[in-house]
């Protein structure tokens, strides 16, 4: 298994799935007194260098043959945990090829994976397309945005993966460095009229931590939220076998992985397609999961988790599931979501926060939600202002609303920006009005440390209820379970002392070294990564002889 470094540039992804941040553009301000003004997707200009004349761009090198092993390849992802999921495929197989993984100053080619989510992340996946091909880089764009929009103007003549298509990452970055554009974009062919979720969940893997393994369960939704654009790229639900996705978390913790993400546009919807379920899945994973490694559920929208909250509750109180859930709500009016065509109503959201925190003991939930929807009135934002403040969510991902290009809610008018602003402020005062963690200091907790905190000056350990703990960098710590005693707390995360002497960290029962399944495991991935290497070693002969072949007949 090849592992990608925790310090690779452009390897910051999101791991919530819905994206939403404190640092998001605001909304433009020429709109703040027009109440009559219907925004409209515009052409954008092409960004230009900061000079005066014109500067001729560098061309990329076109290779007439490429062998494997000579080219280098930058990785850049924008977007949720299947996003990355995606990445993490599509490194692996460049990788598992002979490209080598590296810095985007040194590589030949950028392979940008793309959100649709927002407006800011898709204009920085397009200021970077820009910079590439402005330093004389091959560019290959993947992800949602290319999928949902292939037309756009500044993706012409660019090389498309699709998001059904990553396997066929190496063909495409291939091309690309010979000079070609080929795009992908199609879905794979139905199998017994079922449509199929994507590519094998068993290719090759580089993983942005190598501790812990993002597993997509299914691909697309059920719904037709008005404000979404990813389900233009992603398309209706199609759900992975339930054997396919077991054999993939057997295979991650045989590899080292000691915690395993569930992700997907909804997981609450998955296995609808092909007779199955959320729980059923969840109860089939249990039994692989390792003793003292952990599984965390994925976000999951109210519609479909409502029939299955008492099962749901049974995994969440496994030892070796987080009690954690992500369920965002968007709105606490029924109007607003009635526009937003969410297909539930705020009873039905409270129904499942009162469940589940009646019968998980330390539950969290994190939701979200999105202020000045078109349609919202000052009465409806009042009404997920008490929601809010009767739950106070520990998470809680504030956005203000962004028109996409082609959904329904594009087409209404827009609340004025300023009074946009003044509702996201309000509900970000209530939101850090509130201490989740005030009253935990000298509480104890046995957590599970799989990450590095974004200041690196941490490592970062999950207790049962998927709280932030931070602890010293002590070696060897990463990938253990220990016991700490919290000595202080902030808004988002306490700080913890270790309590075990070293001899006493817990390492999760997943590395068995020596075992016939482990061997089977290491055999197959390493006649996958001869075949590769086998494959390039031929098509480069044949490249070398029909240009020796082609000289020799012109001479």
């Amino acid at each position: 298994m090849y592992h990608l470094g925790q310090d690779l540039p452009g390897n910051d992804v999101d791991d919530i799935e819905d994206l939403i941040s404190a640092d998001d553009v605001k909304p433009r301000e020429r709109y703040e007194n027009k109440k009559n003004v219907t925004v409209r997707a515009k052409k954008r200009t092409p960004i230009r260098l900061e000079t005066d004349e014109e500067v001729e761009r560098p061309k990329p090198t076109i290779h007439e043959s490429v062998i494997p092993g000579t080219q280098k390849v930058f990785v850049k992802t924008w977007g949720c945990a299947h996003n990355n999921s995606d990445s993490e495929y599509m490194a692996g197989q460049l990788a598992a090829y002979g490209y080598r993984l590296s810095g985007k100053e040194e590589a030949d080619l950028w392979l940008l994976n793309s959100c649709t989510v927002k407006n800011p992340s898709e204009d920085t996946f397009r200021n970077e397309i820009e910079s590439g091909m402005r330093n004389g880089k091959h560019v290959v764009v993947a992800g949602c945005v290319p999928q949902g929009a292939p037309k756009s103007d500044y993706l012409s003549g660019l090389s498309v993966i699709g998001v059904q298509q990553i396997d066929r990452v190496v063909e495409v970055v291939e091309e690309t460095l010979k000079g070609h554009s080929v795009q992908l974009l199609q879905n794979k062919k139905k199998v017994h009229g079922r449509r199929l979720a994507g590519a094998s969940l068993s290719l090759p893997k580089v993983r942005k931590n190598p501790l812990i393994e993002i597993i997509s369960i299914n691909s697309g939704c059920l719904n037709q939220c008005t404000y979404c654009k990813t389900k233009h790229a992603r398309g209706d639900l199609a759900s992975y076998p339930p054997e396919e996705v077991v054999e993939r978390a057997r295979q991650s913790f045989a590899e080292g992985c000691c915690e395993i993400w569930l992700t997907s546009e909804d997981t609450g919807a998955y296995g609808r397609d092909i007779g199955n379920s959320l729980p059923e899945l969840l109860w089939q994973l249990v039994e692989v999961i390792p003793e003292h490694c952990m599984l965390r559920v994925g976000m999951t929208n109210p519609p479909y988790i409502l029939e299955h909250l008492e099962e749901v509750a049974k995994v969440l109180q496994h030892p070796r599931v987080y009690s954690f859930l992500h369920v965002p709500v968007q709105s606490g009016s029924d109007s607003v979501l009635g526009e937003m065509k969410r297909e539930y109503c705020r009873q039905d959201f409270e129904h499942v926060v009162d469940f589940l925190r009646k019968r998980v003991p330390g539950v969290t939930i994190a939701t979200d939600i999105i202020c000045g929807f078109p349609t919202e009135t000052e009465a409806d934002f009042e009404e997920t202002m008490t929601l809010c403040a009767k739950y106070q969510f520990p998470s809680l991902f504030i956005n203000q609303f962004f028109p996409r290009p082609g959904t329904p809610a594009a087409k209404m008018e827009r609340i004025p920006a300023n009074l946009v602003k003044k509702r996201t402020k309000r509900l970000t005062d209530l939101f850090y009005s509130y201490e989740p963690y005030a009253n935990r200091t000298g509480e104890i907790y046995t957590v599970l440390v799989t990450e590095v905190s974004h200041d690196k000056l941490h490592y970062v350990g999950h207790n049962k209820s998927y709280e932030q703990v931070l602890l010293p960098m002590r070696e060897n710590l990463l990938g253990t379970r220990v016991h700490v005693r919290i000595t202080s707390a902030s808004k988002f995360s306490m700080v913890g002392e270790i309590l075990d002497d070293e001899r006493d960290w817990t390492r999760c029962a997943n590395k068995l070294e020596g075992t016939e399944e482990v061997q089977i495991l290491t055999r197959s991935r390493e006649k996958l990564i001869q075949r590769y290497v086998g494959i390039a070693l031929v098509v480069g002969s044949l490249a070398f002889l029909t240009q020796l072949l082609v000289r020799f007949l012109l001479q």
